[in-house]
């Protein structure tokens, strides 16, 4: 069996909880160091996923280990620089979203990428849903989708992303943004948003509509303001229509002119282990396959300019300047 080689760049919540609960499962892939500045959080997930070779330093941790790609797992405004340094090294990179504070930086990372042929991947996990993907493989085969919609809300009126660093759109509700672009299936014509501060100085709720030349209207619907965390998706071809609620324990909804069909989030993944049924565990494998087959995988940096682009677009065009 060829093994993967992946050294590891952060010990925070989203590595310890799905990235490397997945990544240890995987028997094709060796975890050959981990890196973390806080030395308590370094060993503590060390020991944890069972990883001899720890560092404080990344740049150090590359050299001594040699490995043929690396997960950075940081904070956004600490991501460009370790990213870029991976990539000039020629290691394919695995990062969290969002994958830049800027179009920008993600244009540099992605420039980079295809300069040196590095594979990468943002986690832009609800593309990986096993639920989202089934769903989406019944209405494709209705012909392509018309019609969707991306609703994501929380009860976090005055959210602050890393002190400011970053904002709701960007570093959050991205995801919506990008599941919006995945189901719509084209590229992006027009974009008309309304965007609002609701009970926060800072602007708080997004809604867009989006034209994509493949036809579609996509329909974008955020709002940190309301009364609870609601995540649910839509979509709709010719004579079917699917919403689709894909947290855990929940529940897909089909209709057609032949009935109502039912799927459950955790049926579909056949698991009750969030990081499975939520997309991580089929993002970290799909990522490897990528690796190994020297196939670019789907949430590859190019693709994430697209997704930090649509944000820019909605800021853009409010039909209320």
């Amino acid at each position: 069996m060829t093994k993967t080689n992946i050294a590891l760049i952060g010990a925070g919540g989203m590595a310890n909880s799905v990235h490397y609960p997945s990544l240890v499962e995987f028997e094709d892939v060796n975890l050959v160091a981990l890196c973390d500045l806080v030395e308590s959080k370094l060993q503590a997930t060390a020991k944890q996923f069972e990883i001899e070779n720890t560092f404080t330093d990344y740049k150090k941790m590359i050299e001594a280990t040699s490995p043929s790609a690396v997960y950075v797992l940081m904070p956004p405004q600490h991501l460009f620089e370790p990213v870029m340094h991976s990539l000039a090294q020629g290691l394919d990179v695995f990062i969290e979203k969002p994958p830049a504070l800027t179009v920008h930086q993600i244009k540099e990372m992605a420039s980079l990428a295809e300069k040196n042929d590095c594979k990468t991947m943002v986690g832009f996990n609800r593309r990986f849903i096993p639920l989202m993907q089934k769903v989406k493989s019944i209405v494709d085969q209705n012909g392509p989708i018309i019609q969707c919609m991306s609703t994501f809300h929380k009860n976090s009126p005055s959210a602050l992303y890393y002190n400011g660093a970053i904002d709701v759109l960007t570093c959050d509700a991205i995801h919506a943004v990008d599941t919006l672009r995945w189901m719509g299936g084209g590229e992006v014509k027009a974009v008309a948003s309304d965007i609002n501060a609701f009970g926060s100085e800072r602007e708080n709720s997004f809604n867009a509509i989006v034209k994509f030349d493949s036809g579609a209207s996509g329909y974008l619907c955020t709002n940190w303001a309301v009364g609870a965390r609601i995540h649910i998706f839509e979509m709709h071809a010719h004579g079917i229509s699917a919403y689709i609620n894909p947290d855990l324990g929940e529940k897909a909804v089909i209709h057609t002119n032949k009935g109502i069909q039912e799927l459950t989030t955790n049926e579909v993944a056949g698991s009750d282990e969030q990081y499975k049924t939520y997309g991580f565990y089929n993002e970290n494998r799909h990522f490897v396959d990528c690796l190994q087959k020297n196939l670019l995988p789907e949430t590859n940096f190019t693709d994430a300019v697209k997704s930090m682009e649509l944000v820019k677009k909605i800021y853009q065009n409010r039909i209320d300047p």
